[in-house]
């Protein structure tokens, strides 16, 4: 029976190069009206992290192709990889059963490979699950130890890495490879007058960003104090942001509520890291970046919610979703919110 139902949820290799042309609303088998692609998904049990994951990653055009065909991943024994497909195929196909979609069974195969770490009934937070995912997934399709793959293909840049030790003058440089560049809020001011309890601090993505222009030093002190300087020297076609808004001690979880000011558009990565590597001669590499998935937090540290704004190319339209939530909205209303992750895609050359 099960073969038979995923064979409905076939794609040619036609069809995928028409998805992000479609402009037309579908009707599922029971009535409702809905959006290929921009598909509610259920709520299993806490399973809001997932879903905010699965509904960035439907934007990054690339992977979702990759994942609409299987004949891509035949070879691949990996039951996570095969139901990440048939999760793919379903949000994307035009003739639904639903105009929803449910990920139980994505999110038993998550929960058998990631050994219970990552479980319905548990919140989890969605950038340790994306991290785990995309190098699960990575992991899982690559032939050989070595070999590349779609993962790497469309979110792996590089690092070159300073370490200066504490009364060391030697210098340790390092290259490494990267899928998320964490970002460090400034701390929040501890005292607050009356008029300033009411004022959200702000903070530009420019200023974030300089952590990556090789010359501004960060201070680490595991597994040992040392000056940091990083710098990107090769970014990938999609860039992914985790603004560091959680710290846990021993006794409670805390979250920085520092708004960050960011492009939607056009954000040109030369601006924010001078020191980015140039083209080779003869190659046309665009520098400038456009938001296509922005996941927030609302709602206090330990009982808050996670939902996600993303792009619908076709019509250069945003949408919020959170689970089964489905809306259209302004791109204002996204820079607005207190972004925790997002996904920028590289502008065609």
């Amino acid at each position: 029976m099960k073969a038979s139902v995923l064979s409905i949820y076939r794609f040619s290799r036609a069809q995928v190069e028409e998805l992000d042309k479609n402009r037309q609303w579908s009707r599922a088998l029971d009535g409702s009206d809905y959006l290929p692609g921009m598909v509610g998904l259920n709520n299993i049990q806490k399973t809001e992290f997932v879903n905010v994951t699965i509904q960035s990653l439907m934007r990054v055009t690339p992977l979702r192709n990759f994942f609409l065909i299987p004949e891509n991943y035949q070879h691949c024994k990996s039951p996570l990889v095969h139901r990440f497909g048939e999760l793919t195929r379903k949000i994307w196909h035009a003739r639904n059963f639903k105009g929803q979609v449910s990920p139980h069974e994505f999110l038993q195969a998550v929960m058998k490979a990631s050994k219970k770490r990552f479980r319905i009934g548990q919140q989890s937070d969605p950038v340790e699950f994306m991290s785990w995912l995309l190098n699960t997934l990575h992991m899982d399709l690559r032939p050989s130890k070595d070999a590349s793959s779609i993962i790497h293909q469309c979110f792996q840049g590089e690092l070159e890495v300073v370490k200066e030790y504490q009364g060391n003058e030697n210098k340790e440089t390092s290259r490494m490879p990267f899928l998320m560049l964490g970002l460090d809020l400034p701390p929040p001011p501890l005292f607050k007058d009356v008029m300033e309890k009411n004022i959200i601090p702000q903070v530009a993505l420019f200023d974030l960003l300089k952590k990556f222009d090789g010359e501004t030093v960060t201070e680490v002190v595991r597994p040992k104090l040392a000056r940091m300087r990083y710098r990107v020297t090769r970014s990938p076609p999609y860039l992914m942001f985790h603004m560091v808004r959680f710290k846990k001690n021993n006794f409670f979880k805390e979250k920085n509520p520092t708004l960050v000011n960011f492009p939607v558009k056009d954000m040109e990565l030369r601006d924010y890291i001078p020191s980015l590597p140039t083209a080779p001669e003869g190659e046309k590499v665009c520098s400038k970046y456009n938001l296509i998935a922005n996941i927030v937090h609302d709602g206090k540290p330990e009982d808050g919610y996670f939902r996600v704004f993303v792009q619908r190319k076709s019509q250069e339209l945003w949408y919020e979703m959170q689970d089964l939530h489905v809306a259209e909205t302004l791109s204002q209303m996204v820079e607005l919110s207190e972004a925790y992750m997002q996904i920028y895609e590289q502008q065609e050359k």
